[in-house]
C-alpha cells in the first residue's frame, strides 16, 4: 500500500528511536503497526515488542510520543504498547513434545541451598505479570519444592476433559509437578533412565497449550535431568543461580561447562542472597561476600542478571506459598526478582533474533486511513 506523505514523516521520526538490544531503529524492526493519522492531526500507532516483559518498554513508548509530537502539524499521538514474543530456536511445529511453547527456560544451579526454585517461581510469576502466557515445570524430581511454594498443599486432579492431562493454574501460571503424584513422606529413588522418561511424560502428556515462556526449575548439579531436557527439547537458554561465596562459584563453573557441552545458551547469572538489609539501621550487610556473580559471568562471557537481596519475606512466602513478587510486590527482594525476570526475558529475545541468522523485519506495518 502507498505510504502518504504524513504518514511518511512520522515513519521518519520513528527511526530516531532504536532498540538497546538489537541496535535496530523501531521501524526496521516491524515494531510500529497499525498506524492511524486522522484529519486534525491525531496520529495512533502500535509499537509490537518481542516480550510483553521488555524492561525498556516505557522508555520505547516515551521516545515514539516524544518525536512524533514534534511534527509541526501534529496535534495529539496516541501509542499503545503491544508484544508478540519471540520464539526461540527450534520451537514451534517442528517441536512435537511443546509444540506451542516459545521459549523454554531452565533454572539450574551448581549446587543446592542457593535458592534456585525460589527464583523460578518468583522469575514465572514475574514474567505472568508483565502479560506473557507462562508454565512452570518442576523437573527437580528428587525433591519437588515448587508445589507448596506456589500453596499447592494437596494433591490435585489433573484429568481434564475427555481424559486429558493439564497442568494445574496458579497465579495465572500452568504448572506440573512430580510432587503431584508421589506420597512426599518416601524418598524419591530413581536412576536415570526413569527420570528421563519422567520428564519426557511431563512434556508430552501434559496439555501445556499455548505459552510464550515455560519455565523450568531444574534440580542442582550436572546429573540426568538437564541433560535429559536437553535431548528432549531445544531449550532457549539456561539461568544459572549462584551465591556470591567462592565454594558456590566452583560448582557454577562446572554446570557452565556442562551446557556449553550440551550447546545450550547460557542466558545469564543471578546472583542470589546477595546482601542483607537490616530493618533498623538499614546498613548493607555482605553476609556471603561480594560480587561473585559477576566474576563468574565476566568469566564465563555471559551476561550478568542481577542481585536478589537476602530477605526474611522471600523465605516466608515460599513457606506460605505466596511468592514475594505477590506477597510483598514493593519490598526490594521483590523488585529486584521484576527486574531480573525483564533482563531474562530481554536476553531471551536477543537470543531468538540471533539464532534466525540474518534478520528479516517483522510483516505487518499497516496504515489505516480514517
Amino acid at each position: 500500500m502507498a505510504v502518504s506523505t504524513r504518514d511518511q514523516e512520522v515513519l521518519d521520526a520513528l527511526r530516531v528511536v532504536r532498540d538497546p538490544d538489537l541496535h535496530r531503529d523501531i521501524v526496521s524492526l516491524g515494531f510500529v503497526q497499525n498506524l492511524q493519522i486522522d484529519p486534525r492531526g491525531t496520529v495512533a500507532f502500535d509499537i509490537n515488542l518481542t516480550t510483553p516483559a521488555c524492561p525498556v518498554r516505557d522508555d520505547l513508548r516515551d521516545q515514539a510520543r516524544t518525536v512524533v509530537s514534534r511534527l509541526p502539524w501534529v496535534t495529539e499521538v496516541q501509542v499503545k504498547m503491544t508484544a508478540s514474543t519471540a520464539v526461540a530456536r527450534g520451537q514451534g511445529s517442528a517441536t512435537p513434545l511443546i509444540p506451542r511453547v516459545k521459549n523454554v527456560i531452565a533454572v539450574a544451579s551448581g549446587k543446592g541451598g542457593v535458592g534456585k526454585s525460589t527464583t523460578s517461581v518468583n522469575l514465572a510469576v514475574a514474567l505472568s505479570q508483565s502479560g506473557a502466557k507462562v508454565g512452570l515445570l518442576d523437573a527437580d524430581i528428587y525433591g519437588p519444592n515448587v508445589p507448596l511454594m506456589m500453596g499447592i498443599k494437596e494433591k490435585p486432579d489433573v484429568t481434564g476433559t475427555q481424559g486429558s492431562i493439564e497442568p494445574i493454574v496458579r497465579f495465572g501460571i500452568k504448572l506440573v509437578s512430580i510432587g503431584f503424584f508421589l506420597d512426599e513422606s518416601k524418598p524419591v529413588i530413581w536412576r536415570g533412565p526413569m527420570v528421563h522418561g519422567a520428564i519426557q511424560q511431563f512434556l508430552r502428556d501434559f496439555d501445556w497449550g499455548d505459552l510464550d515462556y515455560l519455565v523450568i526449575d531444574l534440580p542442582p548439579g550436572t546429573g540426568d535431568a538437564p541433560l535429559s531436557l536437553s535431548q528432549l527439547i531445544p531449550l532457549s537458554g539456561v539461568v544459572i543461580v549462584t551465591t556470591p561465596q567462592d565454594v558456590a562459584l566452583q560448582d557454577v563453573a562446572k554446570g557452565m561447562a556442562m551446557f556449553k557441552q550440551l550447546e545450550v545458551p547460557v542466558i545469564g547469572v543471578i546472583e542470589n542472597m546477595s546482601y542483607f538489609v537490616c530493618p533498623n539501621c538499614s546498613e548493607k550487610h555482605e553476609l556471603f561476600g561480594r560480587g561473585g556473580g559477576e566474576r563468574i559471568a565476566k568469566s564465563f562471557d555471559v551476561p550478568f542478571l542481577g542481585q536478589i537481596p537476602l530477605q526474611p519475606n522471600v523465605r516466608l512466602g515460599g513457606d506460605q506459598g505466596q511468592p514475594v513478587v505477590i506477597a510483598d510486590p514493593d519490598s526490594p527482594a521483590a523488585k529486584a526478582l521484576n527486574s531480573v525476570a525483564g533482563e531474562v526475558a530481554r536476553h531471551v529475545s536477543v537470543l531468538a533474533f540471533q539464532a534466525r541468522g540474518n534478520f528479516v523485519p517483522l510483516q505487518g506495518l499497516t496504515i489505516r486511513k480514517t
